[in-house]
């Protein structure tokens, strides 16, 4: 019906039944180390040699947990992986065939790792059975590491992202070529040491479908399954903080039979994990807040992970992985693979490390033994009158901006303006044009914001260069060009384009005459600032080049450059607090 057909969730696919055959394509197309089992959705080791008198590792589930469990097949941790269909456990004959596959190629017994799920457990189970009539010696291992439920239910913790890790410590011990007796027993020890517990921002949808489960905008969920089921309880948004810390106390609340052991000075490898459609930018920020809570409450991280582990389709959400390392633990955590999903980590311990670089001193190349008082009372006097003229202009600059921006050119620019006159109120401006032009830089670049504050600190900063070794008008000559020159080759405008930097060429072009020896300076000065007028009113003809604008027809640019006139204001108020000299 039309309404079944709104209510299924966008996906980028080939078809529905077919997305997970393509997936395991997919990744092995990509994968030069995987291989699929013919007529299975089996991912298996490429270099089988290495799997010969070793115990081979096979894992797997329900798709849609992606990179798991295939993304984990390589040296050094799964020997392969079996699919099922999304969030349905995988058939019995699929685990069977890569059982027999791996036994065939030499393997020294097979392991298989399954999350505690009734499917998985009752299909791997009597594969299981099926290959040991065969005479293959296969054990199992059931991983449940949810810390949702305080009192579990008859079928005990879920598997959840900890799985991840005991894959892991299983490959690492597999390819040290301990026996199967003795991975099983170090794994079930370290199973016991992980807890995980979710949170979920919004469902997912199973392709074809549409949500697995409705939130509210403002509704988040703790400790849901990955398959979209129920999680312990709802609540209001909080903040990324607030949210780690009721998982954390959740995950580690001494009545809970499924909390995490954790005490002051503990050890500790923490996963991060991304539930599929949770933003980097989040993610990173959840991982800041769970490293400062644990790292609160005494608890040395010697490892962390962030990223997507195991994932549940595009669910918005984020799980908290904690596992008690041991030092045999973190070795066999750090030893190498070749699975393509697994991160690259340091083996530096988390908790200890310097995390802030002191930011070098800044450096001059002039010194004010003595401010030229005269100096001083000139740039003041300037500087006061550029202010004034500017913050005259706020309306009229944000009524050109309405045109071709956001109407906030004037509100820019007299937040520049009072920033200067606050700089000005709060210390001696400088005597020196070059440290002048370096201060107001910075001043503009901190406080005025947006492009043109970071323009002007261009312009200012290129400018400066010549005036550290030049003095005299010619000085102020090649101070403008340079600071032309910086604006074209990182602002990507010119000439003629509809910007500020149409008067300042025009400008530019008079101030050559300051060049020789004898030039009129108010002349001169006042030459110029005509000039930088009729150019910043002439940018009513001209189709923008740069900047906003350029993404606006020109049939609706009918008046004048807010930036330009911005631009043409600054150089008068130049020339007229000179003039009061």
């Amino acid at each position: 019906t039309i309404q079944h057909i709104m209510e299924v969730s966008k996906k980028l696919l080939n078809s529905v039944p077919g997305c997970v055959d393509d997936a395991l394509e997919g990744l092995v197309c990509c994968s030069p180390g995987l291989r699929m089992l013919q007529g299975h959705r089996v991912i298996l080791r490429a270099d089988f040699e290495g799997v010969k008198g070793k115990v081979a590792l096979l894992s797997g589930g329900g798709s849609g947990h992606e990179p798991a469990h295939a993304g984990y097949v390589g040296r050094g941790m799964l020997t392969g992986a079996i699919a099922g269909p999304v969030f349905t456990s995988p058939p019995v004959g699929s685990i069977v065939a890569a059982i027999r596959t791996v036994a065939q190629a030499g393997a020294e017994g097979v392991l298989l790792i399954v999350k505690n799920y009734t499917g998985d457990r009752l299909n791997f189970g009597l594969a299981l059975e099926r290959a040991r009539g065969e005479g293959t010696k296969v054990e199992m291992v059931v991983i449940g590491d949810d810390c949702a439920f305080s009192l579990p239910k008859k079928a005990g913790r879920r598997g959840l992202c900890g799985t991840v890790l005991i894959h892991k410590i299983a490959g690492a011990l597999a390819e040290e070529g301990k026996s199967l007796k003795e991975i099983l027993h170090i794994v079930e020890s370290a199973a016991i040491r992980i807890g995980t517990l979710g949170v979920s921002l919004s469902p997912c949808s199973v392709p074809g479908a549409g949500p697995t489960f409705k939130l509210a905008p403002d509704e988040l969920e703790l400790g849901l399954g990955i398959h979209g089921e129920a999680g312990v309880r709802r609540g209001k948004m909080m903040s990324s903080d607030e949210v780690v810390k009721v998982m954390m106390d959740h995950m580690t609340d001494p009545s809970s039979q499924s909390r995490v052991e954790l005490s002051p000075g503990d050890t500790v490898i923490l996963v991060v994990n991304n539930l599929g459609g949770l933003s980097c930018l989040e993610l990173q920020i959840v991982a800041s807040s769970a490293v400062h809570c644990l790292e609160g409450r005494g608890v040395q991280i010697q490892r962390a992970m962030v990223g997507s582990f195991m994932t549940a389709l595009e669910m918005s959400g984020v799980s908290l992985t904690i596992m008690k390392c041991t030092p045999e633990l973190l070795l066999l955590f750090d030893s190498e693979t070749s699975a393509p999903a697994w991160p690259r980590i340091s083996r530096f311990p988390v908790t200890g490390q310097t995390r802030i670089f002191q930011c070098a001193p800044e450096s001059t190349t002039y010194e004010e033994s003595k401010p030229d008082t005269m100096s001083v009372q000139v740039y003041s006097r300037v500087l006061g009158r550029v202010c004034l003229a500017l913050l005259a202009l706020e309306e009229e600059l944000n009524d050109l901006d309405r045109a071709a921006g956001d109407g906030d050119c004037g509100s820019t620019h007299a937040r520049a303006a009072h920033a200067i006159q606050n700089w000005m109120n709060s210390q001696q401006v400088p005597s020196h044009p070059a440290k002048l032009l370096m201060a107001l830089s910075q001043v503009l670049l901190e406080k005025m914001g947006g492009t043109s504050g970071a323009l002007y600190s261009l312009f200012l900063t290129a400018a400066a260069r010549p005036l550290q070794s030049m003095s005299g008008p010619q000085a102020w000559a090649s101070a403008m060009d340079d600071g032309i020159e910086a604006m074209k080759r990182f602002g990507g405008a010119e000439p003629g384009d509809r910007t500020m930097l149409d008067p300042l060429c025009a400008t530019s072009g008079v101030l050559q005459s300051l060049r020789t020896p004898g030039c009129d300076l108010m002349q001169t000065l006042s030459l110029a600032v005509q000039r930088a007028t009729e150019a910043a009113d002439s940018t009513r003809h001209m189709t923008a080049g740069a900047g906003r604008a350029s993404y606006i027809g020109s049939s609706s640019l009918n008046r004048p450059d807010p930036g330009a006139v911005a631009v043409a204001a600054v150089l008068k108020g130049i020339m007229e607090g000179l003039e009061k000299k």
